[in-house]
């Protein structure tokens, strides 16, 4: 019996340490009140980073709308792009190394309020290329367009919550 006391007050004091320094469970920002029910305004609704910002609103609290005029914010994914340029070739002039942008413009209006001006993130990310692995490198640069709009949602996110 002392000991399940002893645990339960080893709990409760990691628990408050814990919520004293800020900590708060991945993927989940404390969005302002404007963000309660939301539009996400997108040319591609299908694209790997709108649907990684709609779940991350979710995942926050917000709720999402399909009515624009019910909506307290909007969020408006002005460019949602992703480019692929090489990096170097082989003696043969096959390339050996390509490069991956992903490059997400966005901004925030809440009513006609202009909560963020149009902004824009990057991110880029490095990647080899060998021609007999074809079928694997095209793999990979599926991962790492996924893993690119992934990063882009946090940090869009982490925007959204310092407003």
């Amino acid at each position: 019996m002392f000991e399940a006391r002893k645990a339960a007050l080893l709990a409760a004091v990691l628990a408050l340490s814990l919520a004293g320094c800020g900590f708060h469970l991945q993927g989940r920002s404390a969005l302002p009140v404007q963000f309660k029910l939301s539009y996400v305004d997108a040319h591609d609704r299908q694209s790997d980073f709108v649907q990684g910002l709609r779940n991350a609103l979710l995942v926050s609290g917000v709720e999402l709308t399909e009515d624009t005029k019910a909506a307290t914010a909007t969020v408006h994914v002005l460019d949602d792009k992703h480019t692929q340029r090489i990096l170097s070739v082989s003696p043969d002039n096959l390339p050996r190394e390509y490069e991956l942008t992903y490059t997400v413009r966005f901004s925030v209006t809440a009513g006609d309020k202009e909560l963020l001006s149009p902004q824009e993130v990057e991110t880029t990310r490095e990647y080899s290329f060998v021609v007999s692995e074809l079928l694997a490198k095209e793999n990979e640069e599926a991962i790492l367009q996924a893993a690119l709009a992934h990063d882009l949602v946090d940090a869009v996110m982490r925007r959204l919550s310092s407003l």
